[in-house]
C-alpha cells in the first residue's frame, strides 16, 4: 500500500470588495456588515492556502507535481481575483462576497482540475483575524 499524505501551498492575491446583500435592508446591512458595508468597498491582500493529498508518487517522493498545481491556481484564481472587484466577479453575481463564498468559489475552481491528487481543503485568510475553511459538501445524513 502506498504512503499517503498532503502537502498545503499558499498563494497571494490583492482584492476589494463590499459586503452588502439585496436581501437585507440598507440599515441590516450596515447592522450585519459594518465598516465593510462602505459603498466605496474595501481592500484585502488574501491568502490562499490549498491543500491536496494522495499517494506518494514512487518516482518523485511527492504527492503533486508543485509546479503543475502552481499553474493551475495562478492561472484559476490569483489571475482572476487579483486587483479585480470581487463584487463584479460573476460567480458573486448572487452571493454576497464573505470569505466563506470565496473560500467555497476557489474549491469549485479547483476541485474536478488537480492532476494526480485530490483537494483536500482550501483555506481563505482574509485579516489577521479572519480565516476561513472549505473541504468540500459534507456528506449526505451528516451533521
Amino acid at each position: 500500500m502506498a504512503e499517503h499524505a498532503s502537502i498545503t501551498r499558499r498563494y497571494k492575491f490583492a482584492a476589494m470588495h463590499r459586503l452588502h446583500t439585496d436581501q437585507l435592508s440598507e440599515a441590516d446591512n450596515w447592522k450585519v456588515f459594518g465598516k465593510c458595508n462602505n459603498p466605496n468597498g474595501h481592500g484585502h491582500n488574501y491568502v490562499v492556502l490549498v491543500t491536496v493529498e494522495g499517494g506518494i508518487q514512487e518516482r518523485t517522493g511527492s504527492v503533486a507535481d508543485v509546479g503543475a498545481l502552481d499553474r493551475l491556481v495562478h492561472e484559476t484564481v490569483v489571475v482572476r481575483f487579483d486587483h479585480r472587484d470581487l463584487n463584479g466577479d460573476p460567480a458573486f453575481a448572487d452571493k454576497t462576497t464573505t470569505g466563506e463564498n470565496l473560500a467555497i468559489l476557489v474549491w469549485d475552481l479547483l476541485v474536478d482540475r488537480i492532476p494526480d491528487a485530490r483537494l483536500a481543503k482550501v483555506g481563505v485568510i482574509e485579516t489577521r483575524d479572519n480565516y476561513f475553511e472549505y473541504a468540500g459538501p459534507a456528506a449526505v445524513g451528516v451533521q
